[in-house]
């Protein structure tokens, strides 16, 4: 009996094929090899095309088969994340009307404040928790401003989990938790705003049909049985953003319990089951997977949309394509503060956490005489855990409590000096897990389609493979960097 998950991803798109009774990984794979292109037609501006993405679900899905020989008829449900906040415009036939508007761009900044105005800023975070920002709802409202043509032709607007299962179902299904990515799910009255939807020019029609995370959202036509290589009617019972599906993965469903990641961009996800607010909106609380009326659950969310792709960026343009772990050993070299060397990790759009201000990255306090290329690097790395902790003294002013953090074994934190920093810097115990999106994908569509009775029985085969204590001998040394690395921040922030 087997288990399916998909990781959408912005660079690739990852599956795993899963022991429904043992939680082992039988078959993982990645397609492209290559990270998935994006395009910036305007600055600011980030697109994928939807077609790319199901094209590499269908080839990572063959890569699977490939590996692990297995009868289509076993596998009893599948599960999808998704990159989160991206916008699909579709047309009557099904067909995109244009490329999707993905969660780093940045163009509509302008078009949430303006929604923030109308609305009232008291208003939004008494029913909405949020501010409209750059977020679903507002990247909307810009298309309606700036694109009439296209705005005309839609049927359906969807996010990108939802345009994936619609390949494999033929059915536009929603859930509460992708409401609320939009900033269009009123938190009071436990159902969408119907004052942001006119706002924002979102005609109730365009959107997919509700149903709760896990739950059956359809199965496998036989055209998408086809192209998959499985079999029809297979049932799809469950899918999230990927924020609150890698908190899934970890185990991480209750208050103060939380999750981190540290990939393309750098995420905490703190659960809470008091609908608290940041009066900037820096952060954002959301439905998280687990939520109900009854019984709420929220997912407060910071994020730093510049973090692995600095890593990427130093990588291929500084450290002739050495390996990560060949950089990491290089970071070692320097100091804790890399001897005054600070770098802002801010370039791949708005940030949230500076109230959605675009003030790229930069470096500061370069020495020419001193510094060098380990500098540079573990300055990325410190800059990047920074960012972080700026983002978290935000969330723990809304009372997210903040012990231990759990995390996949992978990206970013498969740096020694980035674990050690992050746990040494936010003060807490960092827990290492042998998981991943794809994972808790397959373990959602378990919970969805009934295979597990309840989330306990989820996670069997879930094991903490490292436990990073914080370093008391370099807690002083980190303080002062980072102080050094706030004041060059704000220095920074006064002059944009």
């Amino acid at each position: 009996m087997y288990l399916l998950g998909y990781d959408c991803g912005t660079s690739s798109i990852k599956a795993t094929l899963m022991n429904a009774e043992t939680g082992k990984v039988l078959a993982s794979a990645i397609s492209p090899e290559e990270e998935m292109k994006i395009s910036t037609p305007n600055p600011g501006w980030a697109e994928q095309k939807p077609q790319t993405w199901w094209k590499n679900v269908v080839n990572a899905t063959h890569k699977i088969k490939n590996d692990f020989s297995f009868d289509p008829a076993d596998l009893k449900a599948i599960g999808i994340s998704y990159q989160m906040h991206g916008l699909i415009l579709l047309d009557k036939h099904q067909n995109p009307i244009r490329p999707a508007i993905i969660w780093c761009d940045s163009r509509a900044v302008r078009a949430g404040q303006k929604l923030a105005e109308q609305i009232g800023p008291k208003k939004c975070f008494k029913s909405l928790l949020n501010l409209p920002g750059n977020f679903t709802a507002s990247r909307m409202k810009w298309i309606k401003e700036n694109e009439p043509d296209n705005y005309k032709k839609i049927h359906k607007a969807l996010l990108p989990g939802e345009y994936v299962a619609m390949k494999m179902t033929d059915k536009v299904i929603t859930t509460p938790s992708g409401l609320s990515e939009w900033i269009i799910w009123d938190f009071k009255k436990h159902d969408v705003s119907r004052q942001m939807l006119d706002l924002a020019g979102i005609k109730k029609e365009f959107l997919p049909e509700v149903k709760p995370t896990f739950s059956i959202q359809g199965e496998l036509t036989k055209r998408a049985a086809e192209q998959l290589g499985l079999k029809p009617g297979t049932p799809l019972s469950y899918r999230a953003g990927d924020q609150p599906n890698n908190a899934l993965s970890l185990n991480v469903l209750n208050p103060g319990e939380v999750a981190t990641t540290a990939g393309t961009s750098g995420v905490i996800y703190g659960i809470s089951d008091t609908p608290a607010y940041d009066s900037k909106s820096r952060v954002n609380p959301f439905v998280h997977v687990n939520y109900s009326a009854e019984n709420p659950r929220y997912g407060v969310l910071l994020c730093v949309a510049g973090t692995g792709i600095l890593n990427n960026w130093l990588q291929k343009n500084t450290a002739e394509n050495l390996t990560y772990q060949k950089m990491n050993k290089i970071a070692q070299k320097a100091p804790v503060g890399s001897d005054g060397l600070a770098i802002l990790p801010y370039g791949n759009g708005a940030e949230r956490t500076l109230t959605d201000k675009n003030i790229a990255a930069s470096i500061h306090g370069l020495n020419f005489n001193s510094h060098n290329r380990a500098h540079l690097l573990r300055a990325a790395q410190e800059g990047i855990v920074f960012a972080l902790n700026f983002g978290l003294s935000i969330m723990k002013n809304m009372n997210v409590k903040v012990k231990t953090v759990r995390t996949g074994h992978a990206n970013m934190f498969l740096s020694p000096l980035f674990a050690t920093a992050f746990a040494t810097v936010t003060d807490a115990v960092v827990e290492l897990y042998n998981t991943d999106g794809s994972q808790g994908a397959a373990r959602g569509a378990g919970i969805g389609s009934g295979i597990y009775k309840n989330y306990k029985d989820a996670f069997g085969g879930l094991d903490c493979k490292q436990k990073i204590q914080p370093d008391k001998s370099l807690r002083n040394e980190y303080k002062d960097a980072y102080r050094n690395w706030l004041n060059v921040l704000q220095n920074n922030l006064k002059t944009t």
